[in-house]
């Protein structure tokens, strides 16, 4: 497995090892050790998944606190564009976006942190993209940006997006409880 940070603080694009044969592939996507040695969270409380068709963009969603959570996503079927938008106050990059293409070829996947907003848009005819989460599901807590919102060049101006994502807040006008820490 090969973490790389992203110009985002607490954001990595994690490369695993792909083993490919006559059968298909086999790919490891969570090693307690190695995420640990990196300082990454290895205690989950959820893992659920999504698929979407083609053209849908999902996000930009988070969870605020006391229920924020940090997050690892992997499409295991097809290819999406991953972004993650820094949410923290005083951050050095807050503001500013990360653009990750995410597939199931590739294996790669993306972890965030606390503070950080994630969507993704669907590049393929579908894909299907699973999610792990170190706090459980709030509906109290979940909320996110508008997709439009953060500056970020999305492939397509007129996506499918839902209803409650069509209606989120606009990052400026974003109260963020998010603080920047320096061990993020």
């Amino acid at each position: 497995m090969e973490i790389i940070e992203t110009q985002l603080s607490g954001c990595y694009e994690i490369r695993p090892t792909v083993v490919k044969d006559e059968r298909g592939r086999f790919v490891k996507t969570f090693r307690q050790d190695m995420f640990a040695g990196y300082g990454l969270a290895t205690t989950f409380a959820e893992e659920y998944y999504s698929v979407s068709r083609s053209r849908v963009l999902r996000g930009l969603h988070f969870q605020v606190p006391p229920r924020e959570h940090i997050k690892v996503v992997y499409c295991v079927k097809g290819r999406v564009l991953d972004a993650v938008v820094d949410l923290r106050r005083g951050s050095p990059t807050y503001g500013q976006y990360a653009i990750i293409e995410i597939t199931d070829d590739s294996a790669n996947m993306v972890y965030m942190t606390y503070g950080l907003a994630h969507g993704f848009y669907v590049l393929s005819e579908e894909a299907i993209v699973v999610y792990k989460v170190t706090s459980l599901h709030s509906a109290e807590h979940d909320t996110g940006i508008h997709w439009t919102s953060a500056g970020i060049p999305w492939p397509d101006s007129q996506p499918i997006v839902s209803l409650r994502d069509s209606g989120l807040v606009h990052f400026a006008e974003f109260q963020s409880p998010f603080r920047y820490e320096l061990s993020q």
